[in-house]
């Protein structure tokens, strides 16, 4: 049974981590837009889009049938957004406001984050036990 308070507590994570991401997306897109590096196309579109599919894979992590097709959206959905993070970590002097060693330390967090996600996909808790 600890497996599974592991399992509800990543899923946790992850819902929080997303959900607040995505709505960041919506009410910070002006903020949101300055990190999306000069070679991709339609900023304001790419952060709404991504914002959008954050809030829909967090929410498709609630329900059983769909949580593991979600997961495996938000892992590819944090796969597409790693070079907004490493323009971020290659043009520092771009964002004054993140100290250095944040944005170095953002690239081991993402891959920590997309082995919970995968491990969430993957995995498939114990269902509890049936009253009589």
């Amino acid at each position: 049974m600890p497996l599974n308070r592991f399992y509800r507590a990543g899923l946790a994570f992850v819902f929080l981590w997303f959900l607040i991401g995505g709505m960041a997306h919506f009410a910070l897109t002006e903020t949101e837009m300055r990190i999306v590096p000069p070679y991709i196309p339609w900023p304001r579109a790419m952060v709404l889009i991504s914002g959008a599919f954050e809030l829909l894979g967090a929410a498709g992590l609630l329900w059983r049938p769909t949580r593991r097709s979600a997961a495996w959206g938000l892992f590819a959905l944090t796969l597409a957004v790693t070079p907004a993070h490493l323009y971020m970590l290659q043009q520092p002097e771009l964002f004054p406001s993140v100290p250095y060693w944040a944005l170095v330390l953002r690239l081991p967090l993402q891959v920590a984050l997309l082995a919970l996600i995968a491990w969430i996909a993957v995995r498939r808790p114990a269902l509890p036990p049936e009253r009589a």
